[in-house]
């Protein structure tokens, strides 16, 4: 896999959080500093727009819907089914009982 495949973005538009591209190890700690400190008021992870998650990918959508207090999760990049399979995360990616 070349560096154009792990090229991955974040937007702010109102209470939505829009990523596109993969999201990865390598592109993970450049979004992690881009997101802190947390906006406000954000109510939707948007993965309409991303091409695949990982592991660390999941980790850092899973965070930031924690510290949201709960967010809806719209798309379904490649993987991110099977990791919260996996995980035993439910589709708000939040730990299911």
């Amino acid at each position: 896999m070349g560096a154009a495949s792990t090229l991955a973005n974040v937007r702010r538009d109102g209470e939505r959080l829009v990523f596109s591209g993969a999201l990865d190890r390598p592109a993970c700690a450049g979004l992690w500093k881009q997101l802190q400190p947390l906006p406000d008021a954000v109510r939707t992870l948007d993965l309409s727009a991303a091409s695949r998650v990982d592991s660390a990918g999941l980790a850092l959508l899973a965070e930031l819907a924690s510290r949201s207090g709960g967010v809806a999760v719209v798309g379904a990049p490649a993987g991110l089914a099977e990791l919260r399979a996996a995980y035993r995360l439910d589709h708000c990616l939040a730990f299911a009982s």
